[in-house]
């Protein structure tokens, strides 16, 4: 009887060893699993940053800011606005459409010439638009002499950039709202910069010196 007695005890002895060891088994592996946890998400927020930023470059693109800041104190102009429209025309990509425009700004050669001869360019060539700088430059004139054609209004000035402002005139002029624009296409591409223009506000303040 008292061999069974020991028996069982060393029994009941080795089952709270085996199952301390369990506890203490569950212990270490939850406590890996917390530190693994913890490092995949210090590498989450690590990385978060980088991949907005990634993000951000292939949703909303910026380049040449320091050429839209320069440009934008010069014609006395939103910088968010010079960006939207490159970002409507060309996605900041230097490129020349169906239609002959070229650049950053899609400048078609018969307005690059107008603002050649209104803003002093005799030196002018086409191949000059290919140049981030001078297309800018013809660009943020061009969109400065609308403002002040419609007096301030962006609205009737971004549609001009797009259709015209001869078409422009005929729509409402300086009175225009994007409800009187009778092409769709000018009047998504207006809601669009303008759209845009906040976005780069809110997004680039401090790359647009806002």
């Amino acid at each position: 009887m008292r061999d069974r007695a020991q028996l069982a005890g060393h029994a009941a002895g080795a089952g709270r060893v085996a199952a301390a060891r369990r506890r203490a088994g569950r212990r270490r592996t939850a406590v890996i699993l917390l530190g693994v946890l913890g490092l995949v998400t210090a590498a989450a927020i690590a990385v978060r940053p980088m991949v907005d930023d990634a993000l951000k470059e292939i949703t909303l693109p910026l380049r040449h800011e320091d050429v839209i800041r320069q440009q934008s104190r010069d014609k006395n102009l939103d910088p968010a606005l010079i960006a939207a429209v490159i970002y409507r025309e060309s996605k900041f990509r230097d490129v020349t459409s169906r239609a002959g425009a070229k650049g950053l700004m899609q400048i078609l050669p018969e307005t690059a010439h107008f603002i050649a001869r209104n803003s002093g360019g005799t030196e002018f060539e086409q191949g000059d638009l290919a140049d981030p700088q001078i297309n800018i430059s013809y660009g943020s004139w061009y969109l400065r002499y609308l403002l002040d054609r419609y007096e301030g209004n962006v609205v009737a000035a971004v549609a001009a950039y797009n259709a015209g402002h001869g078409r422009v005139d005929r729509w409402g002029g300086k009175a225009l709202t994007v409800e009187d624009i009778r092409f769709v296409e000018t009047a998504d591409y207006t809601r669009d910069v303008i759209d845009k223009r906040a976005e780069y506000r809110r997004e680039y303040r401090s790359e647009l010196g806002l």
